[in-house]
């Protein structure tokens, strides 16, 4: 590792006051963020969804569970990830075989049972890079390959934005403007935590607007405190056990191919930070594995998958304080904090319009990301395998609205629009001649694949 004249590495060195606020400090980074995967999940689900405090229990236990699998050398935080949204959404709403008489309460923990499975991949991509190396596997998973997935997840889930919006257009965009405003103007831990600034800002409008007697567009109250009443200060997070199916597996799985290359490209992101190279050293196949088994077992337990934080890597550039410890104490924090249901329901209270507001561009950021991650690894579309590559990801991940349904053995299997795509782009991009890409040959393009509202640390330099 090359250290850095005025990075901490050691935050002993600070005392034990100041590691607990560095603590704080990266708890606040992912807690926006982490917590609004659950309440969009509830909202697919009719309210029958992700439980809060289990979502901060799992991101605290996985986070340390990733620490002990990467000898406790990556200063990495994991949180809810944003890429197993539209995986929630779709079955949510799927009809057919079993899930036809389900209540939405039913079909989470299949949900659940997808993502537990999406997981275990990483154990499978972990185990092909130990064995043949990161350059050679990544040529099967280059970005004109996963860029287009991450695009296609981000659209599929627009119109969820819109109908959630339209419950009040005006608390809507008051959150989709300070989201904004942080983000681009931003100065300090303030630029590091726009979607936990766009809720709280958001929410005081709402209680204003509620004390005044403004309603929702369909004349139903702005806030309701019923849950807030009844919830007690001190409880156990309420777990629930993942169940396996066949359809919300191929549902889910296909996801893990754009959150490994997310994982790959934040720990190349936190490498470039501190000055490390973590791709070697712990490993890669070891960072892969912590990330894996954290979402599988947050998902076994009713909670959602997990991801390398790239909002936590934007506080790394913030503080210069590069030591793992603080990190492992702001997932201590967040398990603290799952044990606390009425601070749970109040989180839950916030109004849909807010989602929607911060959905908007939470969404259509998914999407540009996937651009992004094209453009910045500059794959060119002169070229024809490319651009065929792309198409039939797009008209497939985009096209295919109710997916594909077949029976084999009695049992139905539905294989969703972006099942079909992600296997549609690697079959492709193995067989078509002309595969150029090389993992570490731009570094900055390797390090542009998380899913998240980070600050590039490029420009913190």
């Amino acid at each position: 590792m090359n250290n850095r004249k005025d990075a901490i590495y050691d935050a002993r060195t600070l005392g034990i006051p100041k590691m607990l606020i560095l603590g704080l400090q990266h708890m606040f980074a992912m807690f926006g963020s982490t917590i609004l995967v659950p309440i969009l999940v509830s909202g697919y689900f009719n309210g029958d969804g992700i439980s809060i405090q289990v979502t901060l229990f799992c991101a605290g236990l996985g986070t340390l569970f990733f620490h002990v699998c990467a000898k406790f050398k990556v200063p990495a935080f994991l949180g809810s990830s944003f890429a197993f949204l539209g995986g929630y959404a779709t079955v949510a709403s799927l009809d057919t075989g079993k899930y036809a008489t389900m209540t939405m309460a039913e079909k989470l923990p299949y949900a659940c049972g997808g993502v537990v499975v999406a997981g275990l991949l990483y154990l499978v991509l972990a185990l092909i890079v130990k064995l043949v190396g990161v350059h050679r596997m990544m040529r099967f998973l280059p970005p004109v390959v996963t860029g287009p997935i991450i695009i296609c997840i981000g659209l599929s889930l627009a119109p969820s934005a819109v109908s959630s919006a339209s419950q009040n257009w005006l608390l809507a965009i008051i959150a989709l403007a300070v989201v904004v405003i942080f983000n681009i103007w931003g100065k300090g831990m303030f630029r590091i935590i726009p979607i936990l600034m766009g809720v709280v800002i958001s929410y005081v409008c709402a209680l204003i607007f509620n004390a005044v007697g403004m309603t929702n567009a369909d004349g139903s109250a702005i806030l309701d405190f019923s849950g807030v009443a009844a919830a007690g200060i001190v409880g156990l997070p309420k777990f629930q056990i993942a169940k396996f199916d066949i359809t919300s597996i191929l549902v889910m799985a296909p996801i893990a191919l754009a959150t490994m290359m997310e994982h790959i490209g934040d720990i190349s992101a936190i490498s470039a930070t501190v000055g490390g190279n973590f791709i070697e050293d712990p490993g890669l196949h070891r960072t892969l594995i912590g990330d894996g088994i954290a979402t599988s077992l947050s998902a076994l337990f009713g909670g959602p998958a997990n991801t390398t934080y790239g909002e936590n890597t934007g506080v790394l550039e913030l503080s210069h304080v590069y030591d793992p410890r603080v990190i492992r104490l702001a997932a201590v924090f967040a398990i603290a904090l799952s044990f606390f249901p009425k601070v749970a329901e109040i989180i839950s209270s916030l109004p849909t319009a807010i989602v929607g507001g911060i959905s908007f561009i939470l969404y259509g950021m998914i999407s540009a990301i996937g651009v992004r991650n094209v453009v910045e690894n500059k794959v060119d579309f002169t070229k024809s395998r490319n651009l065929i590559i792309a198409a039939v990801i797009l008209v497939c991940g985009l096209g295919f609205t109710d997916g594909l349904t077949f029976s084999i053995a009695g049992t139905e299997i539905t294989l969703t629009a972006l099942a079909i795509a992600a296997l549609a782009g690697i079959i492709l991009n193995a067989i078509l001649p002309g595969n150029d890409y090389e993992f570490g040959a731009n570094v900055k393009g390797d390090a542009s694949r998380g899913i998240d509202l980070k600050p590039k640390f490029e420009e913190n330099k």
